[in-house]
């Protein structure tokens, strides 16, 4: 409808599939796979091939538990999945980072350093690594900037580049060689990083404040608290959208909604659960270890609303929302805190929606999504929501 669909797809081997006399094309997965690997290069979501990730599949057994590195074998010294990032084409065999920054291994074991992402100095001050800051075996044993045509040709390794990779790397830097020699002689021949060595920065000049400054939420509990650390002013252009922020902080304060809703509620993980949790809670072995939603609150205020363990309650936010979900009560949260897995959906402020999924594809466990409570705010970095954190009120059921 768009008019790109053909550039857009260009790039896919495309199958046909057909069900109960139902015919219809769709991308092989490999493919996509590997439309990714080429649009993420500068991030290192390049090595993955889905051969690659295949044979990790395959013989699994020659990955050792612990290290998750595989110990002879066709994969042998590559780390399981191959952890991001992994650098470079397939054909490199990068083996994957099992974690980020490690200097006291090799970068094509794993290991690394910071990135010169911020160039070189900044008020006459160095932001390269000091001597003697590198990654293990690196040829270099002091900080550098990130890799090009003509550091390469400086450092004399431009000629360990095939003819192929001199052609496609003139007066390229290591994100836009396409060819990926520039990355296979930095980090294969000569230990480094492609994207330099440099200081991990701890005044970070070009965020709204660059040391970090404490910052009280738009939804708080302690106004008092809102007086003494406010939050940032209100935008009028942020990645093209007004964003509140000081503005609706205020009204809350004004509006004394920290009287209404005493509890600090946060949101997180499930070990059962993945995600939004569809998948995972359709998965009969998956849902029976979590067969309800529920909320975690503290025995003080537990007791102080008639809450035994285990009871139903409504839980309610300023967004207007009334969740129905079960008491977990638990000193693992405090008197003024709440919290509530995110993996749940299904239910819609008290009613059960089974009879709105199509025959068969309702999952076995449902309940409450915690988001449909969560509050207005979004980071002042990034733009990511507040889906995470909010205030609340807990009282018991009734119907």
């Amino acid at each position: 409808r768009l008019g790109f669909g053909e550039q857009l797809s260009k790039n896919y081997e495309i199958r046909t599939l057909s069900k109960h006399g139902v015919e219809w094309k769709e991308p092989t997965p490999e493919s996509i796979l590997k439309e990714v690997n080429r649009s993420v290069w500068t991030i290192g979501y390049t090595g993955q091939s889905p051969e690659r990730l295949k044979l990790h599949m395959k013989h699994m057994g020659t990955f050792d538990v612990k290290t998750l590195k595989a110990v002879g074998g066709p994969c042998d010294g590559e780390y399981f999945g191959l952890p991001w990032p992994c650098w470079g084409n397939p054909e490199l065999k990068h083996p994957g980072t099992p974690n980020l920054y490690q200097t006291d291994r090799h970068v094509m074991d794993g290991g690394g350093n910071f990135r010169a992402n911020f160039g070189v100095e900044r008020d006459g001050v160095s932001l390269l690594a000091a001597d003697g800051s590198h990654s293990k075996g690196a040829d270099i044993q002091t900080g550098y900037p990130e890799f090009d045509h003509v550091l390469m040709k400086k450092l004399g390794w431009w000629d360990e580049l095939t003819d192929a990779e001199k052609q496609a790397a003139e007066g390229k830097n290591w994100k836009t060689d396409p060819s990926g020699g520039i990355i296979r002689v930095v980090m294969k021949n000569h230990g480094c990083y492609p994207f330099g060595n440099a200081k991990a920065r701890a005044i970070v000049w070009n965020f709204p404040d660059p040391i970090p400054v404490h910052r009280e939420p738009i939804y708080g509990t302690r106004p008092d608290l809102v007086e003494k650390y406010p939050t940032h002013d209100d935008k009028d252009k942020f990645w093209r959208m007004p964003t509140l922020y000081k503005t609706l902080q205020q009204k809350n304060v004004a509006d004394r909604l920290y009287e209404k809703f005493p509890i600090i509620l946060s949101s997180g993980r499930l070990t059962e659960y993945e995600g939004g949790g569809d998948e995972t809670r359709s998965n009969p072995w998956l849902a029976e270890l979590q067969q309800d939603a529920f909320v975690e609150i503290n025995p003080r205020a537990a007791n102080d609303r008639g809450i035994r363990h285990g009871d139903y309650v409504w839980l309610s936010t300023p967004t207007g929302a009334r969740l129905k979900v079960k008491a977990l009560v638990t000193e693992r949260v405090g008197p003024d805190t709440a919290w509530m897995p995110f993996h749940f959906a299904g239910w819609w402020q008290g009613r059960d929606l089974k009879e709105f999924y199509p025959e068969g594809a309702a999952p076995v466990v449902r309940g409450e999504a915690v988001n449909t409570a969560t509050t207005y705010g979004y980071d002042s970095v990034t733009m990511m929501q507040e889906t995470k954190t909010t205030i609340c009120q807990i009282e018991k059921f009734t119907a």
